[in-house]
């Protein structure tokens, strides 16, 4: 079982190891759908989870089978959108990204047969969409192992805490891609550990 090879993998770094022995964390269980998983990040973004979530099942109410079809999203008009709680701001992402995948076929893609690398330069060619979020896609709604979003707030705090890193900016991210590469394969892993033991 990967969780299971993942933690074994990953305790071979005493500091993490610490960290994996002190959180029990259930695996994760993707649903693949990476169209849909990017509405949804879109959609709570900023938000609360209790008025996020009030406002997706919001938004889930306009299509008929409860589903955000690109077709039928790029169609809706703004008032209907506004109505479910939407802000201009954000009915205007997620119509892009609508189109986005429209235009190019991608709402029925077979994502899993696409390298991460691959999949965070198409996505963020959408405006708004940046490396960031296509990664949590990666780790959330696709289940890839190994991936290691630098850029990642609580990432950078954990590992400067963990592994006492007193450099920032660039030099963080340099010592941080130093540390995650004995973690290969399963980065994605230890970053779940990661935020989990930093969260407040």
């Amino acid at each position: 079982m990967e969780h299971s090879r993942a933690i074994e993998h990953l305790r071979q770094d005493e500091r993490l190891g610490v960290v994996i022995a002190a959180i029990s964390l259930p695996p994760l269980s993707p649903d693949g759908d990476l169209y849909h998983g990017l509405v949804r990040a879109i959609i709570y973004q900023q938000l609360s989870g209790k008025a996020a979530g009030a406002i997706y099942g919001r938004f889930l109410a306009l299509f008929p089978d409860g589903y955000p079809h690109a077709l039928q999203l790029a169609g809706l008009e703004a008032e209907q959108l506004r109505a479910a709680g939407l802000s201009r701001q954000k009915l205007s992402y997620l119509q892009n990204v609508a189109r986005f995948f429209l235009d190019g076929h991608l709402e029925a893609e077979n994502w899993n047969a696409w390298e991460d690398e691959a999949t965070i330069q198409q996505l963020s060619q959408i405006k708004r969409v940046g490396r960031w979020t296509v990664q949590m896609l990666l780790m959330f709604t696709l289940g890839r192992p190994d991936v290691f979003p630098t850029d990642d707030l609580g990432i950078q705090q954990a590992m400067a805490r963990l592994y006492e890193i007193p450099e920032n900016g660039r030099a963080l991210r340099q010592r941080m891609e130093s540390i995650a590469e004995a973690w290969r394969p399963y980065r994605s892993y230890a970053c779940r550990y990661l935020w989990k033991w930093h969260a407040p």
